[in-house]
C-alpha cells in the first residue's frame, strides 16, 4: 500500500508585485524554506510567479529538483473570482500527486494560502482524502497588521474586499462601522493596491470621526508603513498624499 504524501501550505513573502524585494531569509523561517525545496509537486495560483518564487528559495535552499523538472498545477481561474466556496470547487483532482506518496505544496501569490487568498478547497479536499495538511510559519498580513494597529485582537473579522460601487462602498463601511462599534470587534479589509488610495479616501469621508482606522502597508518590507489613528486625524493630515499605490495594504476599523 502507497503511504500518502502530505500536503504543505507554504507561505510566501509579502511582496509580490512590489518593486523592491527583502531578502527571502528576513521572511521566513529556515524550516519552511528548507521543506519548501524538498517540494516537487506543486498546487499554486500562478505557474509564473510560482517558479520566480522557487527561484528565490533555490538561490537560499537548493531545490530537490531543477525548475524545469517541479510539476506545477494552477487552481481554475474561476476559483480566483468567484473564491473556493462559492461553487463548490472539487480540489481532489488537484492531489492526485499525494495519493501516489508524494509531497505536495499549495502556494498563492503572497502570504499564506487559503487566508484571503484562494486554497481551502484544496485543504478541505485533503482532509476529505486522508492527507495530512501540514501549515508552514511565515507571514500572514492580516495577523500583522492586527497586531499592530492597537485595536481589538480579541474579537475581530476579516471581511474581503468592500464593492467597488461608491455607493455600496459607502453602505458597506457604514455597516462594518456600525458592527466594530457596537460590538467592539476590528473589521479587516483589503483592497488592490492600485484602488488602495480611492478606498482610504471613502474610508476618511464616510468614517465617524472617533472611529479609529488602522492602515498597514507593505508589511515585512523595509518601506513598511502602519499607522492607526481616529478619522478625525486622518482628515487633517490629507491621507491621499501619503498613499502608495505600490504596496499592498491592509484596513482594519474599530474602536
Amino acid at each position: 500500500m502507497t503511504t500518502k504524501g502530505k500536503l504543505y501550505l507554504v507561505p510566501a513573502p509579502l511582496d509580490f508585485g512590489c518593486d523592491l524585494q527583502a531578502p527571502l531569509q528576513d521572511a521566513l523561517p529556515l524550516g519552511t524554506l528548507q521543506a519548501a525545496a524538498g517540494i516537487t509537486h506543486w498546487i499554486c495560483e500562478n505557474a509564473k510567479s510560482a517558479r520566480a518564487y522557487l527561484k528565490r528559495i533555490d538561490a537560499v535552499v537548493p531545490l530537490a529538483a531543477p525548475l524545469q523538472a517541479q510539476n506545477i498545477q494552477e487552481l481554475p481561474r474561476e476559483v480566483h473570482k468567484k473564491g473556493d466556496h462559492a461553487g463548490q470547487f472539487d480540489a481532489r483532482p488537484l492531489l492526485a500527486a499525494a495519493l501516489e506518496g508524494h509531497d505536495v505544496g499549495l502556494l498563492s501569490e503572497a502570504g499564506m494560502p487559503a487566508v484571503a487568498d484562494p486554497g481551502s478547497s484544496v485543504a478541505r479536499a485533503a482532509h476529505d482524502l486522508g492527507i495530512t495538511v501540514v501549515p508552514l510559519t511565515g507571514p500572514v498580513s492580516l495577523l500583522l497588521a492586527l497586531a499592530a494597529s492597537g485595536l481589538n485582537g480579541q474579537n475581530f473579522a476579516f471581511v474581503g474586499y468592500l464593492p467597488q460601487d461608491g455607493g455600496e462602498r459607502q453602505a458597506r463601511i457604514r455597516e462594518l462601522e456600525a458592527l466594530a462599534l457596537k460590538t467592539g470587534q476590528t473589521q479587516l479589509f483589503i483592497e488592490t493596491p492600485y484602488r488602495n488610495a480611492a478606498l482610504l479616501q471613502a474610508l476618511v469621508q464616510t468614517l465617524q470621526h472617533n472611529t479609529r482606522l488602522a492602515v498597514a502597508r507593505g508589511l515585512t518590507l523595509a518601506t513598511a508603513q502602519v499607522r492607526s489613528e481616529t478619522v478625525k486625524a486622518w482628515r487633517a493630515a490629507k491621507p491621499q498624499a501619503t498613499t502608495d499605490e505600490r504596496l499592498p495594504a491592509v484596513f482594519a476599523i474599530g474602536r
